[in-house]
């Protein structure tokens, strides 16, 4: 999960094709080029619309938006492929004493999909993004569509009848990508992935993308693999008939053995 902008400047001179595949090439993106060809940044190309078509596409391919601010206040569409690439196994959460007990207390309660646009506020207006944030209006506007369509979805932590925190990403096939995270109340966002990750797990998905690894999310349990890795692992399970359901599955989620 991404937290603010990215230190630097990232250059790419691809641009996004326009180029139709035939059905034997269904393996290759309509729109952009490999990401192995990405610049050392993870950049894959500069540009192009934020439409479900292409982010449909950009995500079976390993690809995702992230929006750049430059220092005159423009707004630059990179699509990324970073090398490594952080996921959460499936079962590879780390649930500490104190948030265990947390869960238990009662003090929050969950929900999916009852305010998307919420947890995408919240995600926009965090603690810690005052240097800004990706979640541009044009990221909103899409991502709210993608909700629309069934292919976005949210987990909502609240307390006290308030929203306290929450998770989003998409879910396609056998992938669930989260894009960001936020808390109001203190732990409400851990509680959030704690729901999650029970529900990927309750409903079968098989790999928990989170894109690029921070400190906070690396001692919840998140690892790095190499993009190779990561590509063949997501083609293996893009297709799988997995769907997020319409109820957050209820428990905690199951951890691998250490």
């Amino acid at each position: 999960m991404r937290g603010g902008g990215r230190k630097g400047k990232a250059v790419c001179s691809a641009q996004m094709s326009d180029e139709r595949h035939t059905p034997e090439e269904s393996k290759t993106s309509r729109f952009f080029p490999s990401p192995s060809e990405a610049s050392p940044d993870g950049v894959v190309c500069l540009g192009g619309p934020l439409i479900p078509e292409v982010l449909l596409d950009a995500y079976r391919h390993g690809i995702f938006p992230w929006p750049q601010v430059d220092e005159t206040g423009h707004v630059w569409l990179l699509w990324c492929s970073p090398d490594p690439r952080a996921i959460f196994e499936l079962g590879g959460l780390h649930i500490s004493q104190r948030l265990r007990r947390t869960l238990r207390a009662g003090k929050f309660q969950a929900t999916c999909d009852c305010d998307f646009e919420g947890v995408m506020r919240g995600c926009a207006t965090a603690a810690g993004r005052q240097e800004g944030t990706w979640i541009t209006p044009a990221m909103f506007k899409a991502y709210c569509r993608m909700h629309e369509l069934g292919h976005a979805h949210s987990v909502e932590v609240w307390h006290e009848g308030e929203l306290a925190g929450g998770v989003y990403g998409l879910g396609i096939g056998g992938l669930f990508a989260a894009e960001s995270m936020f808390y109001r109340v203190r732990d409400a966002s851990k509680v959030a992935l704690v729901h999650l990750m029970a529900h990927l797990q309750a409903r079968e998905y098989q790999l928990f993308d989170i894109q690029q690894l921070t400190p906070h999310t690396e001692r919840l349990g998140a690892v790095e693999i190499p993009r190779g890795e990561y590509l063949r692992r997501l083609a293996a399970v893009i297709d799988l008939p997995v769907t997020f359901g319409e109820k957050l599955a209820a428990g905690e989620p199951k951890q691998n053995e250490i």
